[in-house]
């Protein structure tokens, strides 16, 4: 199975699956001197754990990480860092039932199609627990891109169909504040009380809801992404798609920039006191021809209602058969997992501007 790296000169590979005995990552690239430790990668990992509300998955993995290599006296040394983190509360049991059923909205028949086997337990390979990995990964680009000025966040603004008023991007760090503080990652506190109720109701009716995530980033430069198949919002995109679930990507005014006239959506230019140039307004999200401009980035990523609910699915079997899928009683699963992917998103967005910033070291003299 190839594919399981990300990123060009600041990069990862991930690898476990949902129920072995360990996910974990292996980043190449990171520049020596760094200062790094377990506790701030720990505290990144603790944003994404399942179990804190009821509105997440009740699994109760603590995500433990253990620094493996590229580590010493506090600093990253320039040598690979590997991440591990063992996987202590899985429960296997409870997909021995459903193992030769297709799962709705699941990867098995994919997976079955592909490359013949699928461990069903849980999903494996495709189980959203390796994002566990990339937000270790992400607390550790987190950090190099704050050392140069670049701060990240990412929050829930849609539920259900209920959004929150469009936020104020410029006091990043007070937003996120707010994000954290929420159980849902909403930073509106109306909009997630509306989102609360619905998620509630979903789950009363043993079902599942989507949402649609904000990711933001401030203190950018401008020249940032490498065109042409290197464009920063391409491989934002790809980042963001490969996480599971996502089924849609914008940046700036996205899809509604069909819907406008140029003299609408061109961002003019100005001059501030200081004589800087800069754009007067940012529809284009934060880049120009695949290029950071120094306005704020800002996109949103679309993630489909959790696959797995109470509701009775028709299927069938690995062989063909009709049959009627049921979730086995203890199962555990997210109502929306739109909630936990904030972290995920938030790393995902740190090792892409890590990766470019990096790359654009490799720009001019």
């Amino acid at each position: 199975m190839p594919s399981n790296s990300f990123g060009s000169l600041f990069r990862i590979t991930t690898f476990g699956e949902s129920h072995g005995p360990a996910i974990g990552v292996v980043i190449d690239g990171c520049p020596a001197g760094l200062p790094i430790s377990t506790e701030e990668i720990q505290a990144e990992l603790s944003l994404r754990q399942a179990g804190k509300s009821p509105y997440t998955s009740p699994r109760g993995e603590k995500d433990e990480t253990e620094i493996l290599s590229g580590v010493f006296e506090g600093k990253t040394t320039g040598a690979p860092i590997a991440l591990l983190i063992r996987n202590r509360d899985a429960d296997s049991s409870k997909y021995e039932p459903i193992k030769d059923l297709l799962r709705p909205g699941h990867a098995n028949y994919t997976y079955l199609q592909k490359y013949g086997i699928f461990d069903y337990r849980g999903g494996g390979r495709s189980s959203a627990r390796e994002t566990a990995a990339r937000v270790a990964a992400g607390a550790i680009a987190k950090k190099f891109l704050a050392h140069f000025g670049v701060h990240t966040c990412a929050f829930v603004s849609e539920i259900g169909g209920i959004a929150m008023p469009p936020p104020i991007l410029k006091n990043l760090a007070a937003l996120r504040k707010k994000t954290l503080a929420n159980p849902i990652f909403c930073p509106d506190e109306k909009a997630a009380k509306k989102m609360m109720a619905a998620i509630e109701a979903a789950k009363k009716e043993g079902d599942s809801l989507g949402g649609i995530l904000q990711g933001a980033a401030v203190g950018l430069p401008a020249g940032l992404g490498d065109p042409v198949y290197q464009k920063l919002e391409a491989n934002l995109a790809y980042a963001m798609l490969s996480l599971p679930a996502t089924k849609g990507f914008e940046i700036g005014s996205g899809f509604a920039a069909a819907r406008m006239r140029g003299s609408e959506h061109n961002d003019t230019f100005e001059t501030d006191r200081k004589g800087t140039i800069h754009t007067a307004g940012n529809l284009a999200g934060g880049t120009l021809g695949g290029i950071s401009t120094g306005a704020p980035l800002y996109f949103r990523v679309a993630f489909k209602p959790t696959s797995s609910i109470e509701k009775p699915q028709k299927t069938v079997s690995t062989t063909g058969k009709a049959a009627t899928f049921r979730l086995p009683p203890g199962s555990r699963h997210d109502p929306c997992v739109a909630i936990r992917a904030v972290p995920i998103v938030e790393s995902m967005l740190a090792l892409v501007l890590a990766d470019a910033l990096l790359m654009n070291r490799l720009s001019k003299i």
